[in-house]
Parts: C-alpha cells; structure tokens; sequence
C-alpha cells in the first residue's frame, strides 16, 4: 500500500509513460478509438478504487500542489502551436464551417442538459462544461475547465465515459460516410472545387526548430513562469460565484498561450511534447482520485452525450442545405470540435492525403477557443440547473 508522496507520483508517471509509448509502437486501431490517454484514466481509476495507495495527508498535500501549478503551465504550451494566421489562412467558408460545428454542439449541451439535468447528481453541470471543453477543443481543454470550476474528480469519470464511447461511435459514422460525399454535396447542392483550391494554397510546413535540451528547458521554465504570474494576477482580481480565482488563472494563462503563439516562440518544437507530458500527468492525477463505486449514473450519461451529438448532427445538415456546406466541410470541423487533432486530420485523410493540414488546422482552431466556449456553455448549464 503507497502512503509516500514520491511513489505515488512515481506509480502515475510511469503507467503514463508506458500506455504512451505502447501507444506509440503498437499497430493496434484499438487505439484509433481509445487513445492512450482514455486508457490511462480508466487505468489509474482501476488501481484507485483497489486501494493502491492511501489518501494520506501528505498524498493530498502534493496533489494539490502539481495539478494547481502545472495546469496553468500545460494550458500556456498546448496553446503556444495555435498561429492564429494560419488558421485565417483556411477561408471564409471552412471558418464559417468550423463556428456553426461549435454553435450546434454549444446548442446540443444545452438542450440535452435541459431533458436530463433532472437525472443528474448535483453540480452535473460542471461535468458537462467539462465535457463541452473536450468536445469544442479537446483534452486539454476539458482538464483547464475542470480546474476553473473545481469539479470534483469523481465526476470526470463520467465526463471520460461519454467522451470515449459517444465519440468513438461518432468517429466511425463520419468515416463510413465518405463513400456518400459525392451524392451528398449534390444533394445540398456544394461546391467541391473549393476543397482543391484551398489545399493547393495552404503552406504549413514543417518550419519549427527541432527538439534540443535549451529549447525544451527554455518552455519548462517559461511555461512555469507564466503558471505562477497567472496565479499571482487571478488573486487580485475580482470573483463571482462562477468567476472564481481558478477560473481566472485559467484565461490568463488561455490568453497568455494565444498572444505567445503569433511570436517566434511558437516555433519551439520543443512546446508540443512538453504539453503531452503535463496533460498525461494532469489526467493520472484526477484519475488517481476517482473511483469506479461512484459511477452509479453511467448510462444515462452516455445517452445525455449520443443527444448531443444527434442534435448537432440535425443542425450541421440544416446548415449545409442552407449554406451549401460540402460534407468533407461539415466532418473534419465537427471532429475538429469533438476529436481534436487526434481524428480531424485522420478524416480530412480519408477523403485525401492533400486535405490532411486543414484538418490540422481547424483542430488547432478548436485549442483556442475550446476553452472559452465551455467557459460559456457551463455558465448556461449552470443556469439550467438553478
């Protein structure tokens, strides 16, 4: 039984390590449904609810203090690959695209928590901002709205629930869809050409620096720097009930990460794999604290998450008569939204190998703003639930 600070941290970075790099050198697609960072928190939850290690004073005392500090930092380098002019660079139509995938999924969370949020434990509104922050970003964005509103970490074993089982049924939908793009698009009446135009015209090359010991102790230190500048700017701001201290650390170091990403900074190859080893770390933490006894409310969270995703599907389609709206369009933005730069490319893949950077791109879109619009759509749950 772990009663020590030390291996407790040293169990969680080394089960991290190995699902990572198992990850890395298998050939199995399990993990093209459930990435090794699912797979992770079910893990660490398992060892958890066995009884691995105690929840002694000293245990508790260091957990709060990586989360606290490390998450403002993990936050700042995801956000530090965003190049807001690259993403311009994707056109009106693909932007427009992209935003109305976000509006309808914002719409879905509402609508869904309305029918439901009865069933719910209390405070489920936290989780499914949570939840919002994955499925309008991604991961990282989840992780950064869990600590904004301080939801419990029991309550993110539902939030993982529904992001793996909902999206990965999605993910296999819109590539099963495919083969139908051409009797689709004639259908809304869309124009294909503008999907050859825009591949030919976007250039995002490979330019970054490669990965050196300055460069990665340069975004260790920076990262933790601005970690503790956002800490130290949030306590002298004003708080609400929803706009508490976390909260506030949250966007500085969101804003922080964006301002970063348009200076030469951005081209440290070095941010990338820095970002991946805090948020791997960040999820065994929560994970270490959760225990599987507490998901009592499984299935009627992961029908909550399958409404959602059908009311964004009815409104995308809407849309796309409306619009005239290609389905390649329609597809890559909402796995840009829902699976982040995990599955959006492997979609703009299946359609073709030229179209991959815009999936890149439109996921690294939803890194920006991911955070901020579940900042927002948790505030409506929140007013749901009153």
């Amino acid at each position: 039984m772990i009663e020590t600070p030390f291996t407790y941290i040293t169990i969680l970075i080394f089960t991290a390590s190995i699902l990572v790099y198992i990850e890395h050198k298998s050939k199995s697609k399990l993990f093209e449904y459930l990435p090794a960072i699912v797979i992770l928190y079910f893990l660490v939850m398992t060892l958890s609810t066995l009884g691995l290690w105690h929840k002694t004073e000293e245990i508790n005392s260091i957990y709060k203090e990586f989360k606290s500090n490390l998450l403002p930092a993990m936050i700042f380098l995801m956000l530090l690959q965003s190049d807001i002019r690259k993403i311009l660079k994707l056109g009106k139509k693909i932007l427009l695209t992209f935003f109305l995938a976000s509006f309808s999924i914002s719409l879905g969370f509402i609508i869904s928590f309305a029918i439901f949020h009865n069933y719910f434990e209390p405070d489920s509104w936290k989780a499914f901002g949570a939840l919002s922050g994955s499925w309008l970003g991604g991961t990282g964005n989840m992780v950064a709205i869990q600590g904004a509103l301080n939801l419990k970490d029991s309550q993110m074993g539902y939030v993982l629930l529904i992001d793996s089982i909902d999206y990965a049924i999605w993910v296999m939908i819109l590539l099963s869809l495919v083969p139908f793009a051409k009797s689709f698009n004639s259908w809304v009446k869309a124009d294909g050409s503008i999907l050859d135009r825009l591949s030919s015209s976007l250039d995002i090359e490979d330019k970054k620096e490669s990965i050196n010991f300055p460069s990665l102790f340069l975004m260790l230190g920076l990262a933790l720097m601005v970690s503790v500048i956002s800490k130290e700017i949030a306590s002298l701001l004003p708080t609400t009930s929803f706009l508490t201290k976390s909260t506030w650390i949250v966007i500085l170091a969101t804003i922080a990460g964006i301002l970063a990403g348009v200076t030469p900074l951005s081209s440290q190859k070095s941010a990338s794999p820095l970002a991946n080893i805090i948020l791997y770390f960040i999820v065994a933490l929560i994970a270490s604290r959760a225990n599987f006894t507490e998901l009592t409310q499984a299935p009627i969270y992961i029908f909550a998450g399958f409404t959602i995703i059908l009311t964004h599907a009815l409104i995308m389609v809407i849309f796309a008569k409306i619009f005239k709206l290609d389905l390649f369009s329609l597809g890559v933005a909402s796995l840009a939204n829902i699976g982040g730069v995990a599955s959006a490319p492997i979609l703009a893949g299946a359609y073709h190998k030229a179209l991959i950077p815009i999936g890149v791109l439109m996921a690294m879109m939803g890194y920006v703003i991911g955070t901020f619009m579940g900042l927002g759509v948790a505030s409506l749950l929140r007013s749901i639930s009153l």
